[in-house]
């Protein structure tokens, strides 16, 4: 950190900065700034050791899954006694309450809600409602091509819609192990199969019919080079919505934000003819969402906490999470959701406030940390080899604390 600038560490992803670098100039031409912004972008894992080892940032932005452990190590600001005295407009009602309590620890608040949009399922209407594709797969299959509702339609579906020789991919799934991702995606297979992570003691359970199921299908899809984009292990959620947006993708569960991206920016080859729809189900299961946000905090040892705040207060301004929606994130406040303009611009923008209302979120735990690397290794090693993937879960198991 530095005396002359504040300091942001930013989830890289080009629309965050845009949108951050744009409120800091609207920022400055109305409050007395005397220092320059240093914004810089950071892959998960620098943000993380950014805030929790190296403490070298003013202004963060920090996901949920962090906060528990941020509550126990004190590396975070408490913005409370900030917001009670000169609250954001609007507050709190102007956002949704579910997106308003991971960050929060008793009177305690820890940052505010910056980007949001659950994961879902995201597809080309373009190629779905084609008729000469709804006629081939009739020849092929002998039903109607539709949005699948089942994992084994997924399966089906994305091997239909591979064709390397186009360029053009079933599906994706964010696979590269950074401790989110496929964390992200054993929780949704486990969840659409109607398991459950934690057993009735709240010790996480691997070893249950519902999981080993969901790896099963995530072995054999992420296996299976006739359904998945070749470099899907090397993707995280970023590099796999980019190439969906490229063209090269014809389905996939992702943050609702990449889709919007196909709508919003200038280098979308697919504008237009984006959609989205629940994620599928397995027997015993029903459609549901995953729920990670990222909220703006200040580090509890900025020497610019006073102005930090004025500048993430100001970023929460309704023009300012518009702004951050237009250039391809996704705004919290509930007026974003249904304004006309972006609704214009995004035809299922206002379907977030239903996302919401099926939207399960991660355990609040100071040891997350420890049980999501666990998850990470259990999938890489299930995707990665031919061990019985029962041995391996047992395995596992045994490694939870």
């Amino acid at each position: 950190m530095s005396q002359n600038s504040l300091r942001v560490a930013i989830r890289k992803y080009d629309p965050f900065e845009a949108a951050i670098r744009q409120a800091w100039e609207s920022f400055v031409k109305t409050e007395r700034v005397e220092l320059t912004l240093d914004a810089v972008q950071m892959d998960l894992d620098p943000l993380h050791k950014t805030i929790f080892d190296e403490q070298s940032a003013d202004v963060v932005f920090f996901v949920t899954d962090w906060f528990a452990t941020a509550k126990e190590s004190g590396v975070l600001l408490d913005l409370a006694p900030l917001i009670k005295a000169t609250p954001p407009s609007g507050w709190p009602a102007a956002w949704p309450k579910s997106l308003l309590g991971m960050q929060q620890f008793g009177d305690a608040i820890y940052g505010l809600p910056y980007h949001d949009g659950p994961e879902c399922f995201i597809y080309r209407r373009d190629l779905f409602d084609d008729p000469a594709e709804q006629a081939a797969y009739r020849a092929n299959y002998g039903s109607d091509l539709r949005v699948p509702t089942t994992w084994q339609e997924f399966h089906q579906v994305a091997q239909f819609f591979t064709r390397p020789e186009q360029n053009l991919y079933g599906t994706v799934f964010a696979a590269f192990p950074d401790g989110h991702n496929t964390v992200y995606d054993f929780c949704i297979q486990l969840w659409t199969r109607g398991g459950e992570l934690f057993d009735a003691n709240q010790r996480m359970q691997l070893d249950t019919p519902q999981a080993i199921d969901a790896l099963k299908f995530y072995r054999a899809i992420l296996n299976d080079q006739s359904a998945i984009h070749p470099k899907a292990r090397e993707f995280d959620s970023v590099k796999s919505g980019l190439s969906f947006l490229a063209g090269e993708i014809a389905m996939m569960v992702n943050w609702f934000g990449f889709a919007t991206l196909c709508d919003t920016s200038p280098d979308s080859g697919i504008k237009g003819k984006v959609n989205i729809a629940p994620i599928p189900a397995s027997a015993g299961g029903k459609p549901l969402s995953l729920s990670v946000y990222w909220t703006l905090s200040i580090m509890a040892n900025s020497p610019h906490k006073e102005l930090a705040y004025r500048f993430i207060r100001h970023c929460m301004e309704a023009e300012q999470d518009k702004f951050l929606t237009l250039a391809g994130a996704i705004g919290c406040r509930t007026s974003t959701w249904h304004d006309a303009e972006v609704n214009a611009q995004i035809p299922y923008y206002h379907r977030l406030s239903t996302l919401h209302e099926n939207a399960r979120e991660l355990p609040r735990l100071a040891h997350w940390d420890d049980l999501a690397k666990i998850i990470d290794e259990l999938v890489v090693r299930v995707i990665s080899t031919d061990d019985p993937i029962e041995q391996i879960v047992k395995t596992m198991q045994a490694k939870v604390p």
